[in-house]
């Protein structure tokens, strides 16, 4: 276990934070002067306007293919109706016998996306990000991303961006974007969070700017963890784990199985296609054995490719998302079954679950409560109140019953 875990090399992050602060300092006191001069510095790029137009956005459809756009509406569609489906009841009235109480789920008014560039485009997280955000009802959402040599957004991904309901796109990447978000520019609004993944930097920069701004989840390299028996297909797995290792050179995969033979297959079809520092395969004594390590690696995705699959759902504790079966690779996840694929990394699926319509909302709690309602639970709130010191806390309670 130790390996496995021993996968993930430790960041200090703190090293990070002092890299990017004078960054987020400036963007802070500068604004949009600064945005310009750190998008020349890092990317090159000597940006003339910070947002994107809509002829910029009307190009980009002319851009991009018929079946690619055809592609990103199934996307869209699937994404659609699974975080429909999924979302959380918004009015929750609960009337017991004498009191009426409730919760009610209300949208974050303002939010703000980081889409990645750089190694690639990634239309995918601009749809995972945009649907739920819409669907909770996000009034005012956002998207910054890197421009690419020519100052420009990638076409793909602003077709991605337009159709998931964006009101706004800039061509900032980096932690000078999520400064711009976290403290607003003369171009860019202000918002109250901050979701989507990005490297190291960004990373940096958003848990220095959650002080002052709500953020989604620290993010890390891309993980897979497979838990295979001898029913499982290793062609299937061996292409999952080469899916996750060409994210990243600090991507994880690593396979769980009770067969030697299963072992064997995979990591010769993984090596055909090169060495992986950070891919391991271990041959576990039983699926239970598996799980255990599993839980306490947390994994960002999780494939479990076993006899009666079902029956082990229940015991997972810890992953970003789970894939059951031999025919549910992570990639649908990441692109068009409907799942996330905005998910905790680095072991944080502890604490920490996958982006949902839930992200993008928070809750008040409501109790209209009665005469009888006070009869019954007075006595304990001026016993509890007086315990901690608090005397009008105790009166404001002893007044209504009269005493």
């Amino acid at each position: 276990m130790n390996e496995i875990l021993s996968l993930r090399r430790e960041f200090k992050i703190d090293d990070y934070i002092e890299k990017v602060k004078p960054v987020v300092d400036a963007v802070r006191r500068e604004g949009d002067k600064a945005v310009i001069k750190f998008t020349k510095e890092f990317d090159g790029v000597e940006l003339r306007e910070i947002k994107v137009g809509e002829d910029e956005i009307d190009a980009a459809y002319d851009e991009v293919s018929d079946d690619l756009i055809d592609a990103l509406e199934i996307a869209k569609e699937n994404i659609e109706r699974f975080h429909y489906v999924t979302a959380v009841e918004r009015d929750m009235r609960i009337q017991f016998e004498d009191c009426l109480m409730g919760k009610i789920y209300t949208p974050i008014e303002k939010v703000g996306a980081y889409i990645p560039g750089g190694r690639a485009s990634y239309p995918s997280t601009a749809l995972m990000i945009g649907i739920p955000a819409k669907i909770a009802g996000v009034e005012k959402l956002i998207a910054c991303t890197p421009p690419n040599s020519e100052g420009k957004v990638n076409p793909l991904t602003l077709v991605a961006l337009d159709m998931a309901g964006f009101d706004a796109v800039y061509k900032v990447g980096g932690a000078q974007a999520i400064a711009a978000m976290a403290y607003g520019t003369e171009s860019i609004s202000k918002v109250y969070k901050i979701v989507g993944p990005g490297n190291i930097y960004v990373t940096a920069a958003k848990l220095l700017v959650a002080k002052d701004v709500a953020i989604d989840m620290p993010a890390g390299p891309s993980e897979i963890l497979v838990i295979a028996d001898d029913t499982a297909n290793a062609e299937f797995i061996a292409y999952d784990c080469l899916a996750q290792l060409e994210h990243d050179p600090m991507a994880v995969a690593v396979v769980l199985t009770t067969s030697k033979d299963l072992a064997e297959r995979v990591r010769e079809l993984v090596e055909k296609h090169g060495s992986f520092e950070n891919f391991r395969i271990a041959v576990v004594e039983s699926v239970e054995k598996a799980i255990e390590i599993s839980n306490e690696f947390a994994p960002e995705h999780l494939t479990i490719a076993v006899e009666n699959v079902e029956e082990l759902l229940s015991k997972i504790r810890n992953a970003g998302s789970v894939f059951l079966g031999n025919y549910s690779p992570v990639a649908a996840g990441d692109y068009a079954s409907g799942t996330n694929h905005v998910l905790p990394t680095a072991g944080f699926a502890r604490m920490f679950g996958g982006l949902s319509v839930e992200s993008f909302m928070k809750h008040f709690t409501f109790q209209m409560l009665s005469e009888e309602t006070m009869n019954r639970i007075g006595d304990a709130i001026i016993k509890i109140a007086e315990a901690e010191g608090l005397r009008f806390h105790a009166e404001s309670v002893r007044r209504r019953l009269g005493r």
